[in-house]
């Protein structure tokens, strides 16, 4: 029974941490955005070799490596997390971070669109009027007050495509993410030299203590993973879509009430179709999982 309260919590933990970590990303708003996300990819791949060669697991990292198909899967879902990465700390750091909140509300919507059109999964009319409602928001958002939202979109795309191609990987989640880091790392490097080279990095912009947040970004980054991988396994696959919106919810707070980002009408609008959207989807959910229920008590 511990086990399995532990793993709620855990799940938990991860959304905490990733509702809370704008504020993290904002103390680096001064570095160019390209740094900060070529900085993180570097220092996850410090910290998870330290990790892995410190529970003496490295071994496991040649082997997941050995299958191609997997080798490429990794590869792929390290430039969808590195996409979402960068526009996220771009999103935050510009500004913008009322649209990284809208993002993971919208990524439910996008993830079940992903489901349809690539692995042909049925949606029922209810999933059906969720995503419509969703998308009826955005064109009245672009229509009436002339706005696309392409950040949050880039956002909660990037991750809902990481997650479907994710959903092929079998190496255990510190060996993925090292490996999805690694293939950006030789990138991320020469980026971080050249930037220090010409002047435009870290150096003379970071004094003090603020150099501790570059090597921190990567404890940042891959803690909630860690946490997100180990709780998964004992936690309800819809009470963790509940607990998600643990995350953007505390990011929509962080931005008002920490960044005091203004809340327009044309966020209210988006806002309130995307929300009605989201509880048609979770409506969708609860009458399915009612359905099986009576299904299987009829077996029984």
């Amino acid at each position: 029974a511990m086990t399995r309260n532990r793993g709620p919590r855990c799940v938990l933990g991860c959304y905490v941490i990733w509702g809370v970590l704008p504020i993290f990303w904002h103390m680096l708003a001064a570095v160019d955005a390209l740094y900060v996300l070529s900085a993180r990819i570097v220092a996850s791949v410090a910290f998870l070799l330290v990790l892995l060669a410190a529970r003496r697991r490295l071994g496991t990292v040649a082997e997941a490596c050995r299958d191609r198909g997997q080798m490429v899967r990794m590869m792929l879902s390290g430039v969808f997390i590195c996409i979402n990465w960068g526009v996220y700390i771009w999103a935050v750091n510009g500004g913008h971070a009322l649209d990284a909140s809208l993002a993971y509300y919208m990524n439910p919507i996008l993830a079940v669109v992903l489901g349809t059109a690539v692995f042909g999964e049925r949606l029922s009319p209810l999933q059906w009027l969720s995503v419509a409602v969703t998308f009826a928001g955005i064109v009245v958002t672009v229509v009436g007050h002339g706005q696309f939202p392409w950040r949050a979109l880039g956002i909660g795309g990037s991750f809902a495509v990481y997650g479907a191609v994710k959903k092929g990987v079998r190496a255990e989640a510190e060996v993925s993410v090292l490996v999805e880091t690694l293939t950006l790392a030789p990138f991320a490097l020469a980026y971080l030299l050249w930037a220090e080279a010409r002047g435009t990095g870290a150096v003379g912009v970071l004094s003090g203590w603020q150099w501790l947040l570059l090597p921190l970004s990567g404890i940042a980054t891959t803690v909630p993973l860690l946490f997100f991988a180990r709780g998964i396994k004992t936690t309800p696959m819809s009470l963790s879509g509940i607990l998600m919106y643990v995350n953007p919810t505390l990011q929509f707070l962080v931005s008002v009430a920490v960044f005091r980002e203004k809340f327009t009408a044309a966020y209210g609008v988006l806002f309130g179709f995307v929300g009605s959207g989201l509880a048609l989807y979770l409506a969708a959910g609860f009458l399915r999982r009612c359905r099986e229920r009576k299904e299987k008590a009829g077996c029984e």
